[in-house]
């Protein structure tokens, strides 16, 4: 397969998803938006992936590339039908573009938090094979307040409702984070508006008090990200 992967941050990348890739001998453009490049047209491509980032959904004045970033998405999962993955933005923007709503969150989640199946998400493909009950990094003070019309809710926790979705039989987005590596927390903890929202959820300790928090549960982190990575692979193929 050939993905087109838009980033939103220099480190906030497919993570160990890359790995998988590698050793399935799959390939992905990552265009970088914040740093100004063009959007690509969608041929040639067999799937969209669309990362995580600090920026939100409603900040096109600040971010214009975000209007033309939903249009493709909207092209690619609604007008084509193409396998889309969403993280955390990703599942953010996957919702707008498809006509749900999104805004700031109640109650912000900043840490390793437990997120929970629902009976659609117990019953479907993308996460099977998962705990009904797994850890998960969450990093986000946003949240899809509204789905999408069509739209399932796959897996929920007490702040967020919204924790996983699907959309027609190949789009699939999460709110959560499983793509994480031994550097993930640092690298993006040197990110303003993300060292700014750590600190105000677990103090001028945060990073590191998360970093151990990351590093215990890597493994299982690790395991669940293959787990949806050949999940979604099998969603994929499907017409």
């Amino acid at each position: 397969m050939k993905l087109l992967v838009l980033q939103h941050a220099k480190v906030e990348h497919p993570g160990i998803f890359r790995q998988f890739l590698a050793e399935d001998g799959h390939g992905y453009d990552a265009i970088e938006l914040d740093a100004g490049e063009a959007l690509p047209t969608l041929d040639g491509y067999d799937a969209l992936w669309v990362m995580g980032g600090p920026m939100d959904v409603w900040q096109e004045d600040a971010h214009p590339w975000l209007m033309a970033e939903k249009k493709l998405i909207r092209e690619a999962v609604e007008g084509r039908g193409m396998p889309f993955l969403g993280l955390c933005l990703g599942h953010q923007l996957l919702a707008e573009a498809l006509g749900g709503e999104v805004g700031p969150s109640t109650t912000p989640e900043i840490g390793v938090l437990d997120v929970q199946l629902t009976e659609d998400g117990a019953a479907g493909v993308w996460l099977d094979g998962v705990p009904e009950v797994f850890p998960s990094l969450q990093w986000h003070s946003a949240e899809v307040t509204r789905l999408p019309p069509g739209g399932q809710v796959l897996a929920t926790s007490p702040a967020c409702a919204v924790q996983a979705m699907k959309w027609g039989p190949r789009a699939y987005s999460a709110q959560f984070h499983v793509e994480v590596e031994a550097d993930t927390v640092a690298n993006w903890a040197a990110i303003p508006e993300y060292a700014e929202a750590l600190e105000n959820a677990m103090g001028a300790d945060g990073a590191r008090q998360l970093e151990a928090d990351v590093a215990a549960r890597l493994a299982d982190f690790n395991e669940t990200a293959e787990r949806l990575y050949i999940n979604w692979l099998q969603t994929a193929a499907r017409v």
